[in-house]
């Protein structure tokens, strides 16, 4: 069972930003067709894809199966745990659209969803993930351990990976 609830790390960046393209697209949808329903699948997928990952998620299956390993450019692998850390942070924003739509109505809802395309567009046209960078601020002030993610603490290799080697 602790297999099936768990998240994949490292991830391929490629499937994660198709994950956050496919949310673009879903959350862009409703919001410009006023199409609550789509609160639904949204939603599910946020919390299938914090719970197991991308094992119960379509969206996250056709990512990680599908696109991701066909698009080349964005092949990189990245840490897990900041990356579940975002997808928690998109679940409580879907969560909360879905519960005010179904206490206040559309009209009210659907302006929750403008950070939640935000942060996809800025995961999905330019590989920036915000949750990831909430994650690496809560690890350095301590509300995170380091031992959730080793290498998330240790920014040396990023900073060489990405060409300012340290003294």
């Amino acid at each position: 069972m602790k297999q099936f609830f768990s998240f994949p790390n490292p991830v391929n960046d490629a499937s994660a930003r198709t994950v956050a393209l496919g949310v673009v697209a879903m959350s862009v949808v409703a919001f410009a067709t006023n199409t609550a329903w789509i609160l639904i699948p949204l939603t599910y997928g946020f919390l299938a894809r914090v719970l197991a990952g991308p094992k119960i998620s379509p969206l996250g299956q056709f990512a990680v199966r599908v696109s991701g390993p066909r698009i080349k450019a964005w092949q990189k692998f990245v840490p897990g745990p900041p990356k579940r850390f975002a997808q928690g942070i998109g679940a409580v924003f879907s969560v909360s659209a879905s519960i005010v739509y179904l206490s206040a109505g559309w009209t009210s809802a659907k302006w929750i969803l403008l950070p939640l395309i935000a942060a996809a567009c800025l995961e999905g046209f330019l590989g920036y993930c915000l949750g990831c960078t909430v994650f690496g601020w809560l690890m350095k002030i301590g509300l995170i351990p380091e031992s959730i993610c080793i290498e998330c603490a240790d920014l040396s290799k990023r900073y060489a990976d990405a060409g300012f080697p340290q003294n």
